[in-house]
């Protein structure tokens, strides 16, 4: 327990610069500013180191550059290899895991040992690993690194201990998988061709174990040589040769003939009674030309041949279009009998894999579905209905449907949230999918005790805005929001905003969300900023435009207009549309034709509009073009359901409406804004305030709909999640095209130079050609001036140049008087100043306790009128004094900046701790979040590290290098919600999750999925004792005497190096206990029949020489007895 003292009176009331100047706050870290009067703050601090460690917790998403491809087909697991080494496995929903190779070697390979509970990975740095799956953190066992040849395939049979790996040079070793540790047994390239073969027969492409006798290997190599190696007489029983290079190879169940896939697009049937060449060569895309030749096709890259007991074969493959098509998408082929389907993909196939009933590759296979892989996207489709439906995909795996630009996360939502976005969002799901359900259903999967709602929001790149349910570390889309439906199409080469951005000019920058109010906001990249209400019905309606005109340039030297000392306001409740503003030229700007002046990036509807259930916009304000140039993009955004207040404000200046009024209230430069108070010695620069009135040009359109209350309550206070502090470079003159955070780049120098100078109190020289941007707003009940004696709704302004401004309001209480009487503004009180630019406000009481934005609780404004529910806005307001009583008046500000951290004590604005944050890095990301039960300021910096800071006394709790900022796609992405976690987008296609609570890394074990069942394999089928004694001897092959140190030796040491896993003793005797002590169970078992049988086999061998002699002694008598007669006896 910390307690904390501060002093109320008598504290230092010099001006700002001076508080913020003085010796005492410039200090160390967490040192009080001194006092000398008795009356005290109290301060129970509970939090401690102990209650943070930071690790991840989940990772949701498609699988970014996907490699390889595996499934279970007893445990139904599935696992997916990435180009970074990454590996994810699901199963049923709520199993999904991600493990990571230390080295980000690419994944080649995986296999499953099947009902195991392990999974065996290749990696393109030649080193094989073992995973241990019995856990719910997956770890490695044993790594095996090849040091002279390098893997390219690998094949481990059913049930058995050793995995067979082909190399480019054309060997196949064997690897004991209990020990990781590779056997003498080597067959080599050479051995295994012709010797009359001059060339190299190419790296080993395919392995395979004949179903026929498990002692036959055959061996598939590039050039098209296929060799069938009998392991017991180590010697080749057959070659086949075919001119085309191999890609795949499959079985038939029965082992007497299999089918290849080659590089000129055909596929090839080979039977083993006749290996000279084969029976069957079809090019089943591959069309007759009118000279008679075959048109050349693509290489059909895999082939998968399942026998089914009630129809044909099915031959799946991928590839062998014909070259002369181009354009088409990629696609699978589905060949059953005479019928052929081509599925069209989306994107280029990675890897596909049947799905079958039995595990056993000598029984009936019996598919029933196949995995695709694709490069962005996960499908499977089902076998077993003869239009090939696809199953509906359970995993958010359309995360990067279009690429992700922004992300906010919402812990502890009202509870009544999740349940109606989910109502609203089922109505437009897709439809004509598989009636069976999802066939990746392993694993277990239970809802944990430490749940509350939580929503993730993403905007993308195309305008439309997610909704997902984060509850409980799963996610599942609730809700789609397409904002390009606002505007008018823009025609492909047309449109204002293609000169603005090229392309994407509906991207979203930006959100700002009022879970209680259900107000959304959204920034788009063409300067424009769309309100959203919620609504249960549908409805017509005529969407509101605003117009603001918010350009400054550095020639521009104009005193102050009446008109901006007091703001003007549009008539309220008008009923008609007000006549479009046309802005007069300017003298300047008159002579080359074609100049954009006045005019918005994109058009917005001007008609009547059908809306349906859900978000349905309300408000448009639209940046304009000033002689030529767009409007700079907005950098931060903060609304206000309780105040009916929107602020947004750029590198030029700040602007604040009234959403309920329709008006724009304030329109005005940065520098501006500080009236005489400015800090900074600097040339004037404003608005064209001789072009434009403050309220701007505003398109007024009533909806007629009747209204009423909902309510609901609840206290969940306001997130709102910007990027604005990252988006302010590079903001100078037409053309220039937005940087979306996919794109894979790194400007933090160019960022470290232009915002993060080190800054002092002092009065400064500002250069001329440097903007001030806004980088964070936000709406609260404070205190605007030092002798305020109550709280007011007041706007707290963060500049890039570290300057904090308070802008108090005084907004009417009164319903009607609201809708009627306008806001006023009042000339900003406090200037604060901070360390480089200002990132985040937090407040807290006086008491410690994190004081809430005040809301308007949620009504339906389009629900039928309810003459029992009058029509009345209800709000809900955490006033800093509504339970100080017996603390005093006043509440402590939190400010965040690039490097310093500062708590000040409104309303005397002194600053009580300071804290700097970093100085060789800056600060990307900062929130005040609940934690523990408390509050404090959580941090992510550029150099990776992650830092936690209590409040109010500003002590660092926890300070982690948790990852490189390699691209700006994770800094934008970046936020940090209550409950001690966190998200960033980690690659183009994947969210991953962290905590930084100690409580919850306690409790993730309990929150993640099992993927190991314990399941009993199924039995083979009885194959008959005619099938059994013509089939060979395939049950009698053991590769142990085989394989085993006793008879094949060891092998050389500096082929391959053991590397033993990182999963330590838990996770060492977890394996004993599973797959190695099963399978040395499974082979003392083995070892007992087999003395079993061999004592019974005594026995019979006993019985029967018994009935031999038996037979003698019956023969003699019987020749002894033969002539005499009856009566002798």
């Amino acid at each position: 327990m910390k307690k904390i003292r501060k002093v109320l009176d008598g504290l230092t009331t010099s001006s700002p610069g001076g508080t913020i100047g003085s010796p005492s706050c410039g200090s160390a870290a967490g040192t009080p500013t001194a006092a000398a009067t008795p009356k005290e703050i109290d301060i129970q601090e509970t939090l401690v180191s102990e209650n943070f460690q930071l690790c991840k917790t989940v990772r949701h998403g498609f699988p970014y550059q996907p490699t390889a491809l595996a499934f279970d087909p007893v445990q139904k697991i599935l696992a997916i290899g990435s180009r970074s080494g990454g590996v994810r496995i699901l199963g049923r929903p709520g199993v999904d895991c991600y493990c990571q190779h230390e080295s980000g070697a690419a994944v080649l390979q995986l296999q499953f040992l099947i009902n195991e509970g392990a999974l065996v990975t290749a990696c393109a740095d030649d080193t094989l690993h073992l995973w241990n799956l019995r856990q719910r953190r997956p770890a490695v066992l044993h790594s095996l690194k090849f040091n002279r040849e390098r893997i390219t395939f690998c094949h481990l049979p059913f049930q058995s201990k050793w995995l067979y790996v082909g190399t480019e040079r054309g060997n196949t070793h064997i690897v004991n998988i209990e020990s990781f540790i590779l056997s003498g047994y080597v067959i080599m390239w050479n051995k295994a061709i012709e010797l009359s073969t001059k060339t190299h027969p190419g790296p080993v492409v395919h392995l395979s174990d004949s179903p026929k006798d498990e002692g036959k290997l055959l061996i598939g190599f590039e050039s098209g040589t296929i060799v069938q190696w009998d392991l017991r007489g180590k010697k080749a029983d057959f070659r086949m040769h075919y001119d085309e290079a191999i890609h795949s190879v499959g079985w038939h169940h029965e082992g007497k003939q299999f089918m290849c896939s080659h590089s000129d697009g055909s596929l090839t049937m080979w039977n083993l009674r006749n290996t000279t060449r084969p029976f069957q060569v079809t090019f089943p895309h591959g069309k007759v030309q009118k000279d008679g030749r075959k048109e050349s096709c693509k290489p059909i890259l895999k082939v998968e041949y399942k026998t089914s007991r009630n129809s044909e074969p099915f031959i799946i493959f991928s590839g062998g279009l014909s070259y002369d098509k181009a354009g088409r998408r990629p696609t699978l082929t589905i060949m059953h009998g005479k019928a052929i389907t081509v599925l069209e993909m989306d994107y280029p196939i990675v890897e596909f894999m049947a799905l079958c009933e039995t595990p056993y590759n000598n029984e009936v296979q019996e598919p029933y579905a196949v995995v695709v892989l694709l490069e962005k996207d996960l499908i499977v489709v089902d076998l077993t209905q003869s239009n090939f439906p696809v199953f509906e995909n359970p995993y958010p795996m359309d995360i990067h449907e279009s690429p992700v630009t922004c992300t906010a996360y919402f812990a502890e939502c009202p509870p009544d949230i999740i349940p109606i976005l989910y109502s609203i969002g089922a109505k437009h799901k897709k439809t004509g999918y598989s009636q069976k359900e999802w066939p990746i259903s392993g694993g277990t999967w239970t809802l944990g005790s430490h749940t509350y709602p939580e929503i993730i929001i993403t905007g993308h790149a195309d305008g439309s805005i997610k909704f997902w349910d984060a509850s409980a570390i799963t996610l599942q889309m609730l809700y789609k929001l397409k904002t390009s439906k606002v505007f008018e199409k823009l025609k492909p080469g047309e449109g204002r905003a293609a000169e603005l951005v090229e392309e994407d000019p509906f991207a979203i920058q930006m959100v700002s969300w009022c879970p209680q109010s259900r107000i959304f906001c959204v920034v788009g990249i063409s300067a424009h900023i769309i309100l959203y209400r919620f609504s249960k019905y549908d409805a017509n309606t005529q969407i509101v435009s605003l117009e603001v005109r918010l350009q400054c340039e550095s020639e521009d030297v104009i005193s102050p207009s009446e008109n901006e000392n007091n703001p003007c306001f549009s008539e309220p409740g008008s009923h008609s549309p007000q006549p479009h503003h046309q802005h007069p030229a300017s003298p300047g700007a008159g002579t080359p034709e074609g100049v954009k002046d006045s005019i918005p990036c994109i058009k917005v509807k001007d008609r009547m509009v059908r809306v349906p259930p859900g978000y349905q916009a309300e408000l448009v304000i639209q940046l304009l073009w000033v002689d030529g140039e767009p409007p700079q993009q907005i950098t931060s955004l903060d609304i206000n359901s309780a105040y009916g207040l929107l602020a947004f404000g750029n590198c030029n200046g700040l602007a604040v409406v009234d959403y309920l009024q329709k008006t724009i209230l304030l329109c005005m430069s940065t520098l501006d804004l500080y009236g005489a108070a400015d800090p900074y010695q600097r040339l004037t620069r404003s608005p064209r305030r001789n072009r434009q009135s403050t309220s701007g040009s505003t398109h007024t359109h009533t909806n007629t709909q009747t209204h009423t209350h909902t309510h609901t309550h609840t206290h969940t206070h306001k997130h709102t999640h910007t990027s604005g502090t990252l988006l302010q470079k590079n903001m100078h003159g037409p053309g220039r095209k937005l940087s979306l955070p996919t794109d894979l780049k790194t400007d933090l120098e160019s960022r470290e130079n232009s915002f993060s100078r080190s800054r002092s109190s002092s009065v400064s020289s500002i250069d001329r050609d440097t903007k001030e941007a806004i980088t964070t707003l936000q709406f609260a009940e404070s205190y605007g001036r030092k002798n305020d004696p109550v709280p007011t709704p007041c706007l707290w302004v963060g500049t890039s140049l570290g300057v904090v401004l308070v802008i108090p309001m005084s907004i009417p209480t009164d319903q009607e008087e609201r809708m009627e009487e306008p806001v006023t503004i009042g000339p900003s009180g406090a200037v604060l100043m901070l360390k480089g630019s200002v990132l985040r406000f937090g407040f807290l009481d006086l008491m410690g306790a994190l004081i809430q934005s005040p809301y308007e609780v949620w009504r339906d404004l389009n629900a039928p009128e309810n003459p029992d529910r009058p029509r009345k806005r209800k709000l809900v307001n955490f006033s800093p004094s509504s339970s100080q009583d017996t603390c005093g008046e006043g509440h402590l500000a939190v400010v965040c900046s690039e490097r310093q951290a500062k708590v000040f004590l409104m309303p005397s604005q002194s600053c009580l701790f300071v804290h700097n944050i970093t100085e060789s890095s800056f600060v990307l990301r900062a929130d005040v979040v609940s934690v523990c039960n408390s509050v404090c300021l959580a941090c992510f910096c550029a150099n990776g590290h992650i830092m936690t800071i209590s409040l109010p006394s500003l002590r660092p709790m926890m300070d982690i290098n948790y990852l490189p900022l390699t691209d700006m796609r994770i800094a934008r992405t970046f936020c940090f919600t209550n409950g001690g976690q966190a998200l960033y987008l980690s690659s183009p296609t994947e969210i991953q999750r962290i905590t930084y609570s100690q409580e919850m890394c306690d409790n993730l074990q309990e929150m993640l999925g099992e993927l190991f069942t314990p399941i009993e394999t199924p039995e083979a089928q009885n194959r008959g004792f005619l099938k059994g004694f013509f089939g060979g001897n395939a049950n009698t092959f053991d590769r142990e005497e085989l394989f085993g140190e006793a008879s094949a030796g060891k092998a050389s040491r500096s082929l391959a190096q053991h590397i033993p896993g990182q999963a330590g003793m838990e996770g060492m005797k977890v394996a004993a206990s599973g797959v190695v002590g099963d399978l040395a169970r499974a082979r003392i078992a083995l070892d007992e029949r087999g003395q079993r049988l061999g004592e019974l086999e005594d026995r019979t061998a006993l019985m029967m020489t018994s009935a031999e002699t038996f037979s003698k002694h019956a023969h003699e008598l019987m020749l002894k007895c033969k002539d005499k007669k009856w009566y002798q006896f």
